[in-house]
């Protein structure tokens, strides 16, 4: 085998002069459905691309399928976690759960504030228990049914869930991303949060105020859906009680907990299964038609977690509101995550990335040119390798040391790892962050992109303060 030759800047950016034409190419031609396989073979065909490019280079196909399987094995939690939401989302409709936070919330919800209270109310929930998934597969799907009831658009529904999840994800010590940022960059956890208040803050409050000029203007609009007709709808379909928020509190108090994602949404799967058995036996007896309630209970619980579910009721909105995909909802997500990886990987087995990122620092000579090229590199990596977590650490290992030469302090460089790598992840559809939470709210990534302003408030505001030399804190 011949030895791995340095990849050049031009081969190094080939397979994403490919990809990103095809990707482009895709949106046109088949829109919101570019999940459906269109966007994953144009991965593919860019690994394909990567990987003879690492040929020529001296690498042997098992050299570069290594790093592809580790790219997709630092995935397979995420694909676990990804599939029980979907086996959450089905059981919480047939227990009853998601339409007596819909019926509930109807009561206190008011379409002027509603955008501001569904994102202040992630953000808390998520600084809580430290994760976005978590937050937006939960409390999230109860929001989306709500606000699309008051008569808002999923678009700016799934914008106010994502930024107040991803402002509490940043913000949290229990997150694993607040806690992957000091690391890499030195930073002490708890001063690196401090430090990004600075610019965290003011990015979340232009975000809540554009949100509450929105839910004005969206008010009228929302006075004349039939609120009542839909409460009414939800009564004759389901047996609606407080009781069944104890599963919903449940998990939230387990996630609070630190107990692991996956045991804690097992736990809410089964615990709505038994609420679907106990309080809603006139719905399993309609969805069943067994000869038995156990048998219809079994046939029920199990369709309902693992493919569509639909619960018909004499409102066609409510009907829309009240189906889920289940497991196999979940599927072309799973599909595109691996493929993602496997470019991913490639990427990074021909060295492309790190090629890359060197040429991105050479010019570099000002405090606002550093700063702009770490958060070009953070929010590249997610385009490029589709996972988050590598915007965070690949960025700040190319570029601690010349945050160290200009004597800037740690928290510097995890504060803008944090304003680009963390919360612009949800922005693309291909990556691990954008492709699940555009899979879990049933929303298209590119369909409520415009509404997350925080989620590009925050990389915006961090090269502003550098450039301005607003807050820049040095090293004695």
């Amino acid at each position: 085998m011949q030895q791995q030759k340095p990849i050049s800047l031009p081969l190094a950016f080939a397979p994403i002069i490919v990809l990103i034409p095809l990707l482009a190419a895709n949106v046109y031609f088949f829109g919101d459905n570019s999940l459906g396989g269109s966007n994953q073979l144009a991965l593919l065909f860019a690994a394909a691309i990567a990987s003879i490019i690492g040929f020529k280079q001296g690498l042997s196909f098992d050299e570069i399928l290594e790093h592809i399987k580790k790219a997709i094995n630092s995935t397979l939690g995420a694909i676990i976690i990804l599939l029980l939401i979907g086996a959450l989302a089905g059981t919480w409709l047939i227990s009853g759960v998601i339409p007596a936070l819909i019926y509930y919330g109807l009561q206190i919800a008011h379409p002027s504030y509603f955008l501001v209270a569904a994102s202040v109310v992630c953000a808390i929930i998520s600084i809580a228990s430290g994760s976005s998934w978590s937050t937006i597969a939960t409390i999230g799907i109860a929001l989306l049914g709500i606000g699309k009831a008051l008569g808002f658009s999923e678009a700016v529904i799934g914008g106010a869930i994502i930024t107040g999840a991803y402002f509490g994800d940043k913000m949290s010590p229990l997150s694993d991303t607040t806690n992957l940022a000091a690391a890499v960059s030195g930073a002490k956890l708890f001063d690196h949060i401090r430090y990004m208040l600075l610019t965290t803050v003011p990015s979340y409050t232009i975000n809540l105020i554009i949100f509450f000029i929105i839910g004005l203007n969206y008010a009228p609009e929302a006075s004349s859906v039939g609120l009542n007709e839909l409460n009414n709808a939800l009564i004759e379909s389901f047996n609606i009680t407080p009781i069944l928020f104890i599963v919903p509190a449940l998990v939230v108090v387990l996630i609070i907990k630190k107990v692991d994602p996956i045991p804690a949404l097992f736990v809410g799967i089964i615990s709505a299964a038994l609420c679907a058995v106990v309080f809603q036996p006139e719905l399993i007896e309609q969805l069943g038609q067994k000869s038995s309630y156990l048998k219809n209970s079994y046939f029920v619980i199990l369709s309902a977690a693992g493919a569509d579910t639909v619960i018909e009721t004499g409102n066609t909105a409510l009907t829309d509101l009240l189906s889920s995909g289940g497991m196999a909802g979940m599927l072309n997500t799973v599909w595109l995550i691996i493929c993602a990886m496997v470019f991913g990987g490639s990427m990074e087995a021909i060295g492309a990335l790190q090629r890359i990122a060197q040429w991105l620092i050479s010019g570099v000579k000002s405090l606002g040119g550093l700063l702009a090229t770490t958060v070009g590199s953070c929010l590249f990596i997610n385009l490029t390798a589709s996972d988050q977590y590598l915007a965070i650490v690949v960025p700040g290992r190319m570029y601690k040391d010349a945050f160290d030469a200009k004597k800037l302090a740690p928290e510097n460089l995890s504060r803008t790892l944090e304003d680009s790598g963390t919360v612009t992840s949800v922005l693309i559809p291909w990556n691990t962050c954008g492709a699940t939470q555009s899979a879990v709210l049933g929303v298209a990534t590119l369909t409520y992109l415009p509404f997350c302003f925080f989620n590009y408030l925050s990389p915006l505001m961090s090269i502003t303060f550098a450039v301005l030399k607003i807050k820049i804190k040095r090293l004695k």
